[in-house]
């Protein structure tokens, strides 16, 4: 299986290199009048549309901890493309792009936002007809990272899990994050942690739940399983000609790294994930830290491939999973993965860049995207009840209730008053509502290749809506204008032509900008007719 995968990615080395003969590199444009452009890094989305002021991204062996396209397009109906990584720039005027490796080609595609997507989506990166597991987006996913942290545990966990329904929320996905593991590439329950895997499994599925473990590519030195994978020249080595395992920093602190260019390590990785699913029924896997930073520096592997490419071979092994979550990713654009936002804080800020990186992630091609965790990922906000932002909680579950996913960590239970839990749950509800909804969008992005979320210049070109990043459409038909700054009780919501029937029995006629109101227990959505 996985040298199947592997046999794809380098297939179209020999494609970018054909494409050569026809390319003209680098590539300069001259911006024009009210021209935007989006693509690139999708952390960037909130500094999205390009055009007007000065940008400058190198996409080489750096995704900014989240996914990354080597693609830019325009809503005149203009890209550029590249098979490898590119640097681009915005200045005076002009986009300048230049890729190391190969050169770019670039072309028109009708005279639209939306026309130029649909050119590139199937030139590019067609969709494969397939998604991920459908219980992603009809139910909320639930994570144990805040609650939790690094003592994950099976009384804990099925404490959360009990929590959940207790508490009135329905049941989905449930994720069980990072040190469940007895070490890094030893992908095994800690036995000390977890007394009877299995049966916390079996307990889960009987709850409703799907089960995700957390796992990376990641070895800790100096294991029985480094020695093993070592000796088997599985691992990223030092660039030295010594062949000796590399140890490589990352944010849990120095590991080895598995060369998946080598087709055996990749299997062996399979083969680990398979048995953990064979032996403890588990559904499906948080893939993380596949970052192509990682994979700089004085390394050698198998093969001679970009660091992006090395990120690339870690996203193809979800491919074998339709459970599966990335919140790193390069090139993977129109594949059943689901891809998160990169982690945020617990800030207003950071809650305003979700719509904005949903976007620009369905604009590069991921349709099957989830925003961060409800409330941000930074554990260390949540330590102390005295410092939660209840009303920012609130807002934050409101913005995700209509995102294709929706994601808890926190137990909102745990830090929010009665008033405040009520309303997460009624959101909760909301997306499982609606599940059927996004579960059918999701699928016709599979087969049409189009985004689920997507920006009003979308839908309605050359309008005036370009710079519009705090409402989204879901599909063709349904908007959704969520509250994003503290204190909130008014927002101006920008309707398109046509008639549209609110959550709360309003009827507004479009083309208008309209200020309502937005009371703390209100998310506003409306249908078109």
């Amino acid at each position: 299986m996985y040298s199947f995968l592997l046999a794809q990615v380098f297939s179209s080395f020999l494609v970018s290199a054909i494409q050569q003969i026809h390319a003209a590199a680098p590539v300069t444009l001259k911006v024009l009048e009210n021209e935007k452009w989006w693509g690139g890094a999708v952390v960037d989305g909130n500094k999205m549309p390009f055009g007007d002021g000065d940008y400058a991204c190198n996409l080489l062996g750096d995704t900014k901890g989240n996914q990354g396209q080597p693609l830019l397009i325009s809503n005149r109906g203009r890209y550029i493309w590249c098979d490898d990584p590119i640097r681009f720039e915005f200045k005076h005027g002009s986009v300048s792009v230049t890729a190391p490796l190969h050169p770019s080609v670039w072309g028109q595609s009708g005279s639209t936002l939306r026309d130029v997507y649909r050119h590139v989506s199937k030139t590019f990166f067609p969709p494969s007809g397939r998604i991920p597991d459908p219980l992603l987006f009809t139910n909320p996913q639930y994570n144990t990272w805040i609650e939790l942290m690094y003592d994950q545990n099976e009384k804990d966990i099925l404490r959360y899990a009990h929590g959940i329904l207790d508490h009135g929320f329905p049941p989905g996905v449930l994720m069980i994050d990072d040190n469940w593991q007895e070490d890094y590439g030893t992908w095994e329950f800690k036995a000390e942690k977890f007394q009877n895997p299995g049966g916390m499994v079996d307990s889960l599925h009987a709850m409703g739940f799907k089960v995700m473990l957390w796992v990376c590519p990641f070895v800790s030195a100096d294991s029985p399983v480094y020695r093993e994978l070592a000796e088997k020249r599985f691992l990223i080595t030092e660039k030295n000609g010594e062949k000796r395992p590399a140890v490589v920093r990352w944010w849990n602190g120095a590991s080895a790294l598995l060369d998946l260019t080598n087709a055996d390590a990749g299997q062996w990785f399979l083969d680990r994930l398979n048995r953990l699913q064979h032996v403890y029924g588990v559904d499906g896997f948080k893939l993380d830290a596949g970052d192509a930073d990682f994979y700089t520096g004085p390394i050698a592997s198998s093969q001679a491939v970009t660091p992006n490419v090395h990120s690339e071979l870690f996203c193809r092994i979800g491919l074998s999973f339709p459970l599966n979550e990335y919140r790193a990713c390069w090139k993977m654009a129109g594949q059943p993965l689901a891809q998160r936002l990169r982690d945020k804080r617990h800030s207003w800020g950071d809650l305003r860049e979700l719509i904005p990186g949903i976007l620009a992630q369905g604009l590069m091609g991921y349709a099957f995207t989830c925003p961060d965790m409800i409330g941000g990922g930074e554990y260390l906000s949540f330590l102390n009840l005295g410092a939660v932002d209840q009303e920012l909680i609130v807002r934050s579950a409101e913005c995700h209730a209509l995102m294709p996913m929706m994601q808890f960590s926190v137990a909102p239970w745990r830090v929010l008053s009665r008033e405040n839990l009520d309303i997460c749950r009624r959101m909760a509800q909301l997306h499982v509502r609606l599940g059927k909804t996004i579960l059918a969008m999701a699928r016709e992005s599979a087969t049409g290749g189009e985004p689920v979320a997507r920006p009003l210049e979308y839908g309605y070109p050359n309008q005036g809506y370009a710079e519009i990043k705090d409402q989204w459409m879901l599909g063709e038909s349904i908007l959704v204008a969520p509250v994003l700054e503290k204190g909130q009780s008014r927002r101006l919501v920008y309707f398109p032509a046509g008639t549209w029937h609110g959550e709360d029995g309003t009827v507004v006629q479009g083309s208008i900008r309209k200020e309502i109101q937005v009371p703390i227990n209100r998310l506003p959505w409306y249908r078109k007719n």
